[in-house]
């Protein structure tokens, strides 16, 4: 089947796609899809049954982030841990976020049984749900950032390039759609177990996420950048280094 294209517009969205999209038989094919989503009119389709309170404390969340996240609470609160495998496996991308979500407001996980269970939804073929899936998690590894540098150095191996990507982009200092992490903005150093295996990544999703990573440095650490691209530029005289490190530096 040919892979539909998105609208540019919310306002262009057809009605048979926004109707897909909220029973949850469809998946987004781009970002302004996924805002046009309505999570409370989804949320009845994917678990009926949920009280009127918890309906109505999606539906006041604004923006989508928000949404998303009291969604999860949700699904957390009413169903239990034992739900997350029903929703991670959804047909919908944005309930399969949702599980991302519901994943993160669980007491009582460590760190490593919360990136094993989520490891799945990293890998997702969806860039939505790959995307939730550290946004979602963030606030874990935030909260122990050397612990997360250690479990995640296994994931910069990994065959998947999404994997990999995951690794760095959940640690980026800054990121987007997401708080800081700030002792990675005082010194973004550790992070060198994560970005140093991945410099001259064949792939270039996993390259720019690097390179996204540096750029986020840079903004409080310009000279660290700068050396450091330019030791691997000198270590490693492979195209992929070279882009690497053009799209690191662009904002020095």
């Amino acid at each position: 089947m040919e892979k539909r294209k998105g609208a540019r517009r919310r306002s262009e969205v057809p009605a048979e796609v926004r109707r897909g999209l909220n029973e949850g038989t469809l998946e987004t094919a781009n970002l302004v899809e996924g805002l046009v989503v309505d999570c409370a009119v989804l949320l009845g389709h994917a678990a009926p049954g949920l009280s009127r309170g918890a309906m109505a404390s999606v539906k006041s969340a604004r923006g989508i982030t928000r949404q998303m996240r009291a969604a999860g609470e949700v699904l957390a609160a009413e169903l239990g841990p034992d739900s997350f495998g029903s929703f991670a496996s959804h047909p919908s991308d944005t309930v399969r976020g949702w599980a991302a979500y519901l994943l993160a407001s669980l007491p009582g996980l460590t760190l490593r049984q919360r990136l094993a269970r989520v490891r799945p939804l990293a890998d997702d073929p969806h860039f939505a749900v790959r995307e939730w899936a550290w946004i979602a998690t963030r606030g874990a590894v935030a909260d122990d950032v050397p612990g997360a540098i250690r479990l995640l150095g296994p994931w910069t191996a990994a065959a998947s390039a999404n994997i990999r990507r995951f690794a760095v982009e959940i640690t980026r200092p800054r990121g987007v759609w997401c708080p800081h992490i700030e002792c990675l903005k005082r010194d973004p150093r550790p992070g060198l177990p994560l970005l140093e295996p991945l410099r001259s990544d064949a792939s270039r999703y996993v390259r720019d996420s690097v390179a996204n990573w540096l750029n986020d440095a840079g903004k409080n650490h310009p000279e660290w950048v700068s050396a450091l691209c330019g030791r691997w530029a000198r270590e490693s005289r492979t195209p992929e280094t070279a882009h690497l490190v053009a799209r690191a530096t662009r904002s020095l």
